[in-house]
């Protein structure tokens, strides 16, 4: 398999809805095998195909629990239902989060503590996850990928605009930058 290049904010397959996988094919199957490979590499809890180019609705996830206990998984064509938030600011100790698609920063954004999210693997199996805390956050995160959104688009006005001013000075926010991790030094 291969460590994909990640792009980076900018690049315009981030920023677009991507199409439901039809079929499960050799090429999806690569892909997803790839798409681990990238995430192990980078590393990463999480990576959807359009953060490796490719505009289709697939996602894998890593993470330990509490307990260290493994929960890594792929899922096709998720659908993602979740509680509604807890008003108030996000506490920037405890719900700071960053994307292999914005490396090297992070803010706080508030997400919903619990999702439930389904789909299919790659046998064509439904797939059934309902978490909450961090595993919901991932959950989240990966879903907006897969609508075009990052999570710099949810900040707060003030830090929209450090974002900005961060993507600006590195040269992001235009099509074709991107990081090979393993490659590139960039720190995720």
């Amino acid at each position: 398999m291969a460590v994909l290049p990640i792009r980076i904010m900018g690049d315009p397959v981030l920023h677009a809805p991507a199409s439901p996988v039809e079929a499960v094919t050799d090429e999806v199957r690569t892909l997803v095998a790839d798409m681990f490979d990238t995430m192990d590499a980078a590393p990463g809890v999480g990576l959807a195909a359009p953060q490796v180019g490719v505009g289709l609705r697939i996602y894998v996830y890593n993470y330990a629990d509490d307990d260290g206990h493994p929960w890594r998984g792929v899922i096709l064509n998720p659908e993602l239902w979740m509680r509604p938030l807890e008003p108030g600011a996000p506490d920037p100790d405890e719900e700071s989060e960053g994307c292999l698609s914005f490396p090297g920063e992070r803010f706080p954004l508030r997400r919903s503590d619990e999702v439930l999210v389904t789909g299919t693997d790659l046998d064509a199996q439904p797939v059934r996850i309902q978490v909450s805390g961090w595993r919901a956050r991932i959950m989240q995160h990966e879903f907006d990928h897969l609508d075009g959104v990052l999570y710099i688009d949810r900040l707060d006005d003030g830090d929209w605009k450090t974002a900005q001013k961060i993507a600006k000075k590195r040269g992001w926010g235009r099509t074709g930058v991107a990081w090979t991790p393993g490659v590139d030094d960039i720190e995720a």
